[in-house]
């Protein structure tokens, strides 16, 4: 069974924090998706992964093309987990359920902490997804550096 990591993003772009995820999650082997609730937001993060530094290119794709099975790191606004993701990464408030986060590694839902109605759908879907009795992490970058800040679920025992 799949945990969820929340990821407050403060001082983080969102491309950027993409781009760190998706580097673990290859590491570990993992084939990754983003989730967003507008295909006009995987352009945006298509356009802005592209833009990145040279030596940190991050092979990606949007859902939809021809090669989508060979993307380590696809991009979609489909609710439907696409074939062999192991890491599901969620922005702008897309939904994750519970029963896909089982069938995962892992999930992160990351958000925008300056947005309250960002900061207001992740606390929702905290409780949604810990309810569920799944393990769940919140990261905070507040400080200046990522630390983890609360933990609920089995791995907790909470």
């Amino acid at each position: 069974m799949g945990a969820v990591f929340f990821y407050h993003l403060t001082r983080s772009a969102p491309e950027a924090a993409v781009a760190m995820l998706a580097d673990r999650a290859a590491g570990q082997g993992w084939r990754a998706a983003v989730r967003l609730r507008e295909a006009a937001r995987a352009d945006w993060l298509d356009q802005k992964l592209w833009l990145g530094p040279e030596d940190g290119f991050l092979p990606h794709g949007i859902a939809g093309g021809p090669h989508d099975a060979l993307q380590p790191l696809l991009l979609t606004a489909s609710p439907d987990l696409p074939d062999g993701v192991r890491f599901l990464m969620a922005l702008d408030g897309a939904e994750v359920t519970p029963a896909e986060v089982t069938t995962l590694d892992r999930a992160a839902i990351l958000f925008d902490g300056n947005d309250p109605t960002a900061v207001e759908t992740a606390r929702t879907q905290w409780r949604t997804l810990t309810a569920a009795g799944l393990e769940a992490q919140y990261w905070s970058e507040e400080s200046g550096r990522w630390q983890k800040k609360a933990e609920a679920g089995p791995a907790s025992g909470r």
